[in-house]
């Protein structure tokens, strides 16, 4: 009779000693990028690409919530470098609700989007969170600390919509006989 190693403990990312060298505000933020990498890998697996599609019991799809948690993030770190939104930001804004990628492309998406992410907040981790930013057409007062954590704190609540909706998307299949 062979025994199996125990299952290695789960570690959340802001436990697990990484980005020591990024001060403590970038690293809480590639935290949280790490964390909702972790939950949207664990949640979407085994879904199939019409499911992330699907809208069950009228929830938002899970597909609009990877692209939204994609691309946010490069508009949200936009601002916060002092820029305001290309053209062609604008245009992937607005595609966001519709599309027929497929869960591997909407994972990529997510994956490279968070890639980008994690050097733009190396960088900006140095920088005087105080500096003002202005955000929009209405160039509306935030600053690079506030949008640095409308990162971690918006990313996260998309992933907690599209976990629910993973779970439901899972509780609605048939059984199988």
């Amino acid at each position: 009779m062979s025994t199996s190693p125990a299952p290695t403990p789960y570690i959340e990312p802001w436990l697990r000693g990484t980005y020591s060298d990024v001060p403590a505000v970038g690293r809480a933020v590639l935290h949280a990028l790490d964390l909702a990498q972790d939950d949207i890998t664990r949640w979407t697996a085994g879904l199939t690409d019409a499911e992330v599609h699907r809208a069950p019991l009228g929830l938002t799809p899970l597909s609009f919530h990877l692209k939204h948690i994609a691309r946010s993030i490069d508009r949200i770190l936009t601002y916060a470098e002092g820029g305001q939104l290309t053209n062609e930001q604008l245009t992937v804004l607005k595609a966001e609700q519709g599309g027929d990628e497929s869960l591997a492309e909407l994972l990529g998406e997510v994956e490279a989007s968070f890639a980008n992410a994690a050097e733009r907040v190396r960088t900006l981790a140095g920088a005087d969170f105080n500096v003002p930013r202005g955000v929009g057409r209405k160039q509306l007062p935030t600053s690079i600390g506030g949008a640095l954590i409308h990162v971690a704190d918006h990313t996260q609540r998309h992933v907690g919509q599209a976990v629910t909706t993973a779970k439901v998307l899972r509780a609605l299949r048939p059984e199988s006989s």
